[in-house]
């Protein structure tokens, strides 16, 4: 888990345009002294265990009730939008180019590394429908859903905000998302839908319904919308 705290990392100090920083020792900087964790970006970390992810969920439930899953995809939200502007400072910095010049994928797939080395997973973006509207976006082994096992149902509206958010700010349209399958619902991956929120409100529909993700894809491309 990241917090925004903007501390210079020793090695980009040394060398600011270098680029191949994936090594585990090299992305995250450990200053035992202080304790702290920084990695390459600036970004202080936190270490936390799975108690911690079970705590948040079941505190917010044991609060809020059927609420903690909106609560959980407001806070999405809200770490999405301000990682736009986080990443689009340091991305510009590194690069020396603006993110509106930049191919999307190789974009997408910088932002996203750092999530991944700080352990929440892989991911897949399909781009394939993104004229239509709208993309599908998988994650592979989300620290939410591996840590709350097989529950079935989503649990992960953290990553829905959290894509909805930043690609809000990213593009400058206003998006939502929603998880349409889930490792929690025994899936071996989730996959999330982002889109307007006509095409949110529809998968949603058919889910309740019982629709699979394959389903709700299915109906997304044939043109398929609630009236």
């Amino acid at each position: 888990m990241s917090i925004t705290l903007e501390t210079e990392h020793s090695i980009k100090k040394k060398y600011p345009k270098r680029h191949n920083h994936y090594g585990f020792r090299d992305f995250f900087q450990f200053d035992p002294d202080k304790g702290t964790i920084v990695d390459w970006n600036g970004s202080q970390n936190i270490l936390t265990t799975e108690d911690f992810i079970v705590g948040l969920v079941e505190g917010l439930q044991e609060e809020v009730g059927d609420a903690s899953a909106a609560t959980m995809y407001t806070i999405g939200c809200e770490w999405g939008t301000k990682d736009a502007f986080f990443f689009e400072k340091w991305f510009e910095k590194e690069f020396d180019r603006n993110v509106r010049q930049t191919n999307l994928m190789f974009l997408l797939e910088t932002w996203w590394w750092p999530f991944t080395a700080q352990g929440w997973g892989r991911w897949e973006v399909d781009m394939g429908d993104r004229k239509q509207g709208f993309m599908f976006i998988n994650i592979f082994d989300s620290a939410v859903a591996r840590t709350l096992g097989d529950v079935g149902k989503p649990v992960c509206y953290l990553y829905a905000g959290l894509f909805a958010g930043f690609f809000t700010e990213l593009v400058k349209k206003q998006l939502s998302c929603i998880e349409i399958q889930c490792y929690s619902m025994g899936e071996t991956y989730c996959k999330f839908l982002l889109g307007g929120q006509d095409r949110i409100d529809a998968a949603a529909f058919w889910m309740n319904e019982g629709a699979t993700a394959r389903d709700i894809e299915k109906r997304l491309r044939a043109g398929d919308i609630l009236r």
